[in-house]
């Protein structure tokens, strides 16, 4: 598993944080921390007398899962450590496919139930959560099973759910098999689910997640990686092909089918000057033309696949993180850079969005380094993302001290939707139902699933 931001504590520091529209550059710690003070989004939070979560006034949530204490219909508690999630309508509410990030350590695994296991030595897997149009819950089941450390991944357009397992484990030991793929899941169809494949064709790599152009099929994949730091990838379909349920997989087996499409690892430019690692961008607007590399042995067999490019060849980052398909592109995360891991610039926190009709990069928001993460107004290290339906962004902060959903407006204002009331765990999944009523979202430790409704509307942008 690598590392978290939570795990990895900095000596630097000052910065606050710089969106776009808000402020130039990261400039210094005056200009940064004046533009945390931004009152945006549905008013503060209040407090719950719970202690899970607090929310602005007037919006409430339920529990939908918890690990360990609700349980599967095949007997068994709701797995642990819930990551990357999406929600698809059903006739009687929505099904959430949900990722659980289970390395080998975890409570609760995801039972290997036959049929629906890829390796039985590995513990991680997805599961099935049906609600009805209210957000309460019907049941829960194993949807994948024996997959290892399923981070994110990302909905397809044809409403299937791509879980991605963030790790190079190879067999050996417990493990039967090799991991680091992705897997196709099917929210409503547990046939389409049995005998479970791994999509070769997008490489063997430490994914996080994915994003899907619903024109082309083409695929946008993030890496989480260091030494070296990890790439952003494309993967273009073979002529001929069309997406829909069942066709990655029918591809994946078919003859050829472990190389089929065009992996890519994406190389930035600036003019004509090579850009070898994005952390090098300061100032929100910033552009880079890119092109793309192809990837020589996507499935690693001797050397990892970042290893098989030189820094002068392709563009790196630290912490590539979550990923969302909205406004005719591709959204993806850097979730922090540190010179002492070798980046360029210090931030805690960038997002980019990918534009296929320019083949370009542009970076929407930035992060600086946090100067005191126990206030609700200063973020730090965005992982999972999801275009709101209101207008913006809303990001699941996994960094220092206090956790937060954050959402930011289309004008760049950064504010607290959510913060973690009982703990400093991470906020994962943000996804809403089909007409925006629901946000659901999960506190990754000890493992709740939430439905957060309210008095949803395009958040304010006042500023100070």
């Amino acid at each position: 598993m690598s590392v978290s931001r939570r795990g990895f504590l900095s000596a630097a520091g000052g910065l606050g944080i710089a969106l776009a529209g808000s402020v130039e550059a990261i400039a210094g710690p005056g200009v940064a921390r004046a533009a945390t003070r931004a009152v945006a989004g549905y008013g503060p939070l209040v407090a719950d007398p719970a202690g899970l979560l607090a929310l602005p006034s007037g919006f409430s949530y339920k529990v939908v899962a918890q690990a360990g204490k609700t349980l599967l219909e095949s007997g068994e508690p709701t797995p642990s450590d819930a990551d990357g999630t999406a929600c698809f309508t059903s006739r009687t509410g929505a099904t959430l496919v949900n990722n659980h990030e289970i390395g080998g350590g975890e409570p609760f695994r995801v039972p290997a139930l036959p049929g629906l296991t890829y390796d039985p030595g590995a513990g991680g897997g997805t599961t099935n959560i049906e609600v009805d149009a209210h957000g309460n819950r019907i049941k829960e089941y194993v949807s994948l099973a024996g997959t290892h450390n399923n981070c994110a991944g990302g909905r397809t357009p044809w409403n299937t759910w791509l879980t991605c397992e963030e790790t190079e484990q190879r067999a050996g030991g417990r493990y039967q098999k090799d991991h680091g793929y992705v897997f196709e899941v099917d929210a409503f169809d547990q046939q389409a689910n049995q005998n479970p494949v791994p999509l070769k064709f997008l490489g063997r790599y430490s994914h996080e997640a994915v994003a899907v152009d619903p024109r082309t099929s083409t695929i946008y994949l993030t890496e989480d990686a260091n030494g070296p730091h990890g790439l952003y990838f494309r993967w273009t379909p073979p002529k001929g092909f069309t997406g829909g349920r069942g066709a990655l997989r029918e591809l994946a087996t078919s003859v050829g089918g472990n190389t089929a499409g065009q992996l890519q690892a994406m190389s930035c430019f600036h003019g004509s000057r090579h850009i070898a690692d994005l952390s090098e961008a300061t100032k929100p607007g910033t552009r880079y033309k890119v092109r793309w590399v192809d990837v020589p042995d996507r499935d690693a067999r001797t050397v990892s696949v970042r290893s098989q490019f030189t820094d002068d060849q392709v563009t790196r980052s630290r912490k590539l993180e979550g990923a969302y398909w909205g406004d005719g592109g591709a959204y993806f995360v850097a979730s922090y850079a540190r010179s002492s891991d070798g980046s360029v610039n210090e931030h805690d926190g960038q997002v980019w969005f990918y534009d296929p009709r320019t083949e370009s990069i542009t970076l929407t928001t930035i992060f600086g380094v946090n100067p005191d993460p126990s206030k609700d107004t200063d973020y730090d290290g965005p992982d999972n993302i999801t275009v709101s339906p209101d207008g913006g962004l809303i990001l699941a902060e996994d960094g220092e001290g206090l956790s937060h959903l954050v959402g930011v407006t289309k004008q760049g204002n950064p504010y607290p939707l959510a913060r973690n009331e009982l703990n400093d765990s991470e906020f994962t999944g943000p996804t809403f139902n089909a007409d925006g009523s629901i946000l659901f979202a999960n506190i990754q430790t000890p493992g709740y699933v939430f439905a957060i409704t309210g008095p949803w509307r395009r958040p304010s942008n006042a500023a100070d």
